[in-house]
This record gives structure tokens, C-alpha cells and sequence, in this order.
């Protein structure tokens, strides 16, 4: 018996009648440009020019019975709604919290599961680079998707220093879904983080379903924080598993400036695919009210072949202002 699947269904069923009424919704947002390019054997990108085009609409307020209710919209130009490709609302999510029950997280898009949840410690470099790229096909990481109109639950404060969290993927009219997963937090020594966290992947056959494990540590000491994780991706078919690595190491020099260095590797299981390998350096500079950041990013074998045309560099300069 799937005692933890019980559990999140009958928590996310007790609460489908909880509904609350926004006096007002603020909005919010950044005015920003940026610049950036690709580089590669028989690619070469160019220089393009982009600005902030995403807004969000929040509120909050807090019932009669002491539970505080939110809510979050986000309007993204580059979202659209896998179907008809038109611009939509992109995350947007319901959160219902108190003291004593902890808080309750429905995203209609943008959900996490308890394993993704956990991060990259290298930052998801990987995610400059998937995609078509020139004559190459970029791969992405594999991870348990939580997928639309899914719960993410952090359960009340039971001991200083520690978090315990799950997520709740409900099945779907494709009868796929009823996945679940479960995370724990610990905080209890000054300057560590240590996270680790598991959750199901539900796929439409034996073959695609599996498990996603992930954990990550960070260590901050004075001005400088070292991280490091790692994401096991195990489904049936054992040519379809994963192994993502992340480290970085962070110094911050001043309140204004801080710099970061970072690696992402994607091995895969398949012994035919050579392991995809990233690394980053970035820079941000703060006054003001302005932030000025910078990266240099190199992408090696990113199809997971060695041929040389799936080598790329990637280069970015942004600007952006708080007011």
C-alpha cells in the first residue's frame, strides 16, 4: 500500500473547497536589456539583443480561520500554451499556509516535484545550450515532470534545523499521473545546506516510468560558498537513465560584486553517448538600483556525440534596473 500517495491525495481532496478572494493584486517586474551570443564549427550566432518581457500579478490575504491564502500570475511573452502557440499566462500557482498546517502549493503551470525541486548546484547550464543549434540538437536533462495542476506540500516546523516536503502530481484523462515524491531539508549547522529528495516518473510505460533521486550540499564560509549536487534519472529502459552532476564555487568580493564559477555533466547510461560537459564563469555588479552581469559559457559534446560541431561558446552582458 502506497501509504505516501494516500496521504497527498486525501490532503490536496480536503482542501478543493478552500477559495479566497483577493482584495487587490500588485504587480511586478524588471526593466532590463541584454546581450548575447553563440559561437561554433558552422554556427555562428551572432550578436542578439533582447529586454525583460515578463510581468507578475500577486496577492495575499490571510481567512478567518488564521490561514494565509496567495495567489501568483505570471504574463510571459515567450510562454505559450502547447497547443495553439498563442502567448498566455505562463506560472501561475494558489498557496494556502498556517502554522499548524504547514503550506500547500497548486500550480496550474509550473509545478516542481520534490526531486527538482532540490536544484542544480551548477545552475542548469545545460539549459543554454539544448535545443537546435545549428546543424546539432542539443540534449536537455531528463527529470520527473510534475507537469500542470499539481500540489507541492512543505509540512509544519517539526524540529529546528529541519524541512520535510512532498509533491502530488494527479492522474490525468490519459490515466498517467498519480505520482509522488518526498524531500527532506536539513539547516541545523551554521552555513550548510544539505538537501535530498525522490519522486516518481510516470510515463506511459513500463519503459519511461522509474524514479528520479536528487541531492545537493552547499557550504558557505565568509564570502565564499562552494555547492555541489547530483540527480539520478532511472527509468525502464536502461539506455534512457541519467546521471547530472553540478558544482559551483561562489566569492563574493564586496556587497556590489560577486563572482561565480560552475560546471554541469549529463552522463548518459547509454555506452554509445559520451557524457555532455558545461562550464560557466559569471560576474554581477550591483549599484544603485542597477545591475550590471556578464557570462562566458562553453558547451562540449552536447548531443552526446564527439563530433567537433557540438562544441559551442556562449557569451552574455546585461543591464538591469529596480526602481
Amino acid at each position: 500500500m502506497n501509504i505516501k500517495k494516500i496521504g497527498m491525495t486525501a490532503l490536496a481532496a480536503s482542501l478543493v473547497s478552500v477559495s479566497a478572494h483577493a482584495g487587490s493584486l500588485s504587480v511586478s517586474g524588471s526593466a532590463s536589456i541584454n546581450a548575447e551570443g553563440y559561437s561554433g564549427e558552422n554556427l555562428n550566432g551572432g550578436t542578439t539583443f533582447s529586454m525583460g518581457n515578463a510581468i507578475t500579478f500577486s496577492g495575499s490575504g490571510e481567512l478567518d480561520n488564521g490561514m494565509t491564502v496567495s495567489v501568483s500570475y505570471e504574463l510571459d511573452e515567450g510562454s505559450n500554451d502547447g497547443s495553439t502557440g498563442h502567448n498566455v499566462w505562463d506560472n501561475h500557482s494558489v498557496t494556502v499556509a498556517s502554522d499548524s498546517m504547514g503550506t500547500l502549493v497548486f500550480s496550474g503551470h509550473g509545478g516542481s516535484t520534490a526531486a527538482n525541486s532540490v536544484g542544480n548546484a551548477g545552475g542548469d547550464i545545460w539549459d543554454t545550450f539544448d535545443g537546435a543549434r545549428g546543424a546539432v540538437t542539443a540534449v536537455a536533462q531528463s527529470t520527473a515532470g510534475a507537469g500542470n495542476n499539481s500540489f507541492f506540500y512543505t509540512l509544519p516546523t517539526v524540529m529546528d534545523g529541519l524541512s520535510i516536503f512532498a509533491n502530488y502530481k494527479p492522474q490525468g484523462a490519459s490515466g498517467l499521473g498519480g505520482a509522488t515524491g518526498l524531500g527532506v531539508t536539513y539547516t541545523g549547522m551554521e552555513g550548510l545546506t544539505a538537501t535530498i529528495a525522490t519522486s516518481d516518473i510516470e510515463g506511459a510505460n513500463s519503459g519511461t516510468s522509474g524514479d528520479q533521486t536528487a541531492w545537493k550540499v552547499s557550504y558557505a564560509f565568509g564570502p565564499i560558498t562552494a555547492a555541489v549536487s547530483q540527480s539520478e534519472y532511472d527509468v525502464g529502459t536502461a539506455n534512457s537513465d541519467e546521471t547530472t552532476s553540478g558544482m559551483s564555487l561562489s566569492y563574493t568580493l564586496s556587497d556590489e560584486m560577486s563572482l561565480t564559477y560552475a560546471t554541469n555533466e549529463l552522463d548518459s547510461a547509454n555506452s554509445s553517448e559520451t557524457d555532455a560537459e558545461y562550464a560557466a564563469i559569471s560576474a554581477s555588479y550591483t549599484a544603485g538600483g542597477m545591475t550590471i552581469s556578464a557570462s562566458m559559457k562553453e558547451g562540449d559534446n552536447t548531443d552526446h556525440s564527439t563530433n567537433t560541431n557540438a562544441d559551442f561558446e556562449y557569451w552574455s552582458l546585461g543591464a538591469s534596473f529596480a526602481f
